[in-house]
């Protein structure tokens, strides 16, 4: 019969290369995943914990204790006092790790074997007090696997907590911002949005100078060369910050929650709500910074942007407000946009503008020739000096009430969305009737958005006429004495060239002047 004798495993101090007698170097690790207060009292309470429990065996030699306060322990890539005890151990200036539980030190599985093996490749052990497993022992790896499984399931199930609790403050219509980002506003002592005056007037003048005529990329590059501030509190402007700021309907008083959704509890991976998981729209949930009828007027202004024709081949071009005329010179014969060229050079320097079917596809697709842009000029300004002294012949009148009647449509919703939770509580999500109804509220709710936006609308035109007057009874029937590139674009949708000696110049409130080219 073969003999078998035990070897037993070498103490720690002698595979270090160490006396026999030399002390374990230990350290704790501690971590609370909030920061209320009752979480940060079991954190003090750790700590003080660690450091006796070490200081207190003769046979160990007390390192430090590291710790992370109110970081989330689904991943370790910001909790910096964990990645600092795991460089010390690395750097073999630690023996073993001692921590609460598997749950404190990582409720990632995958983080957990990772750090277990990477130390125990190294001699440190990790002792789990609460499970009493140290990960040096024949079974540690074993239980490690299954107990750092059931910490995953748990942080899990904190995280469908976190979801519900989120969304019952969002059917309350409680507003959730990062203000500290967000242009325009801060918040109050109860935590309700409310406005920073200078922050909100750069939003103002965001909105004002893009139904001027100006494009996002012109008003960031005009900001960035003007160092205004941006939410984040740099200087550095994007036409995509100016997009997202005209496009958020939280600068109207209104709020869509849960725009975006997390996808994995463990990566904490955002992405767009697409109808994955609910949303919630509520009306005047804060002070408005612009009137709901200016939003609507943006909204509309980036449509009619995005529809403008461009040359023949590709049927739309992109807006563009670099130069006055810009975007705004339309071809009759095609329906083409004019473009912008430079003839000649030094004192015999001019600028045309020429329409872009003809240039790309030739004389043979448009017979339009090209205009000058002094001719232009002068020629709004004999435009507007007709209007100036008659402005009685040419004003439009706006008549007529906006659009309302959202009162049968508010109680039909709010029908629906009783029957909603009704069908929630008693059958669940995924049944026939929760996707008839959820269909249902769809179509009431476009119907609702169709009117707000046409009374929006209607009370922006209103307004548009009134300030026009307001310009008009100002000058007093003086004349302009020369061409005003910003006034042209505060005023003009668009010019029609009918020919190379006729235009006809198209207001924004509805008035048309035809005008002879010099």
């Amino acid at each position: 019969m073969a003999t078998v004798t035990v070897i037993p495993a070498k103490p720690m101090q002698e595979l270090k290369g160490l006396e026999a007698t030399a002390k374990l170097r230990l350290c704790a690790y501690a971590r609370v995943s909030t920061d209320n207060e009752e979480q940060l009292s079991s954190y003090q309470a750790q700590v003080e914990h660690y450091t006796s429990y070490i200081q207190n065996n003769p046979a160990w030699e007390f390192v430090e204790i590291f710790s992370d306060e109110g970081i989330s322990g689904t991943n370790t890539k910001k909790r910096e006092g964990f990645n600092r005890m795991i460089d010390e151990c690395m750097a073999g200036k630690i023996d073993m790790v001692i921590t609460k539980s598997i749950s404190r030190f990582a409720r990632n599985t995958l983080d957990t074997l990772k750090y277990v093996r990477q130390l125990k490749e190294k001699g440190v052990a990790i002792f789990f007090e609460k499970e009493s497993v140290n990960t040096l022992d024949s079974k540690g790896e074993f239980l490690i696997t299954l107990l750092g499984s059931l910490a995953q399931e748990e942080s899990s199930n904190l995280s469908q907590i976190t979801k519900m609790g989120i969304s019952y403050r969002f059917q309350e219509g409680k507003v959730l911002v990062n203000h500290n980002k967000f242009l325009g506003y801060t918040k109050d002592e109860q935590g309700q949005l409310i406005i920073a005056p200078e922050e909100a007037e750069t939003v103002r003048r965001i909105y004002r100078e893009f139904l001027d005529g100006k494009s996002p990329y012109k008003i960031a590059s005009n900001f960035q060369k003007n160092g205004v501030i941006t939410g984040a509190g740099g200087t550095k402007w994007y036409d995509s910050t100016v997009i997202g700021i005209l496009k958020n309907e939280k600068y109207m008083g209104d709020a869509l929650l849960q725009k975006t959704y997390t996808v994995d509890f463990l990566s904490k991976k955002r992405v767009k709500n697409t109808g994955h998981a609910a949303q919630y729209y509520v009306e005047d949930s804060h002070e408005a910074i612009v009137s709901k009828e200016e939003f609507a007027a943006v909204q509309a202004e980036f449509e009619r942007r995005a529809n403008m024709r461009g040359y023949s081949k590709t049927g739309k071009s992109s807006f563009t407000s670099e130069y006055p005329f810009s975007g705004k010179l339309f071809c009759q014969n095609c329906g083409s946009k004019f473009s912008r060229q430079t003839w000649g050079s030094g004192k015999n320097k001019k600028y045309l503008w020429r329409c872009i079917n003809r240039e790309i596809n030739g004389v043979e697709s448009c017979g339009m020739k090209s205009i000058r842009e002094k001719d232009l000029e002068k020629a709004f300004v004999r435009a507007m000096n007709k209007v100036i002294s008659g402005k009685e012949a040419f004003l439009i009148e706006e008549t007529g009430d906006c659009v309302g009647g959202t009162e049968e449509i508010d109680a039909k919703l709010e029908e629906l969305q009783q029957k909603l939770m009704s069908v929630v509580r008693n059958l669940g999500t995924d049944n026939e009737e929760y996707a008839r109804v959820v269909h249902e509220i769809e179509i009431m709710r476009g119907r609702r958005v169709g009117l707000k936006n046409a009374e929006a609308e209607g009370g922006w035109r209103k307004s548009k006429v009134e300030k026009f007057k307001d310009y008009l009874d100002a000058r007093n029937g003086e004349p302009l004495d020369k061409f005003d590139g910003d006034l042209f674009r505060r005023l003009i949708e668009k010019v029609k060239v009918l020919s190379i000696v006729e235009v006809v110049f198209m207001f924004k409130v509805g008035v048309e002047v035809r005008e002879v080219l010099e």
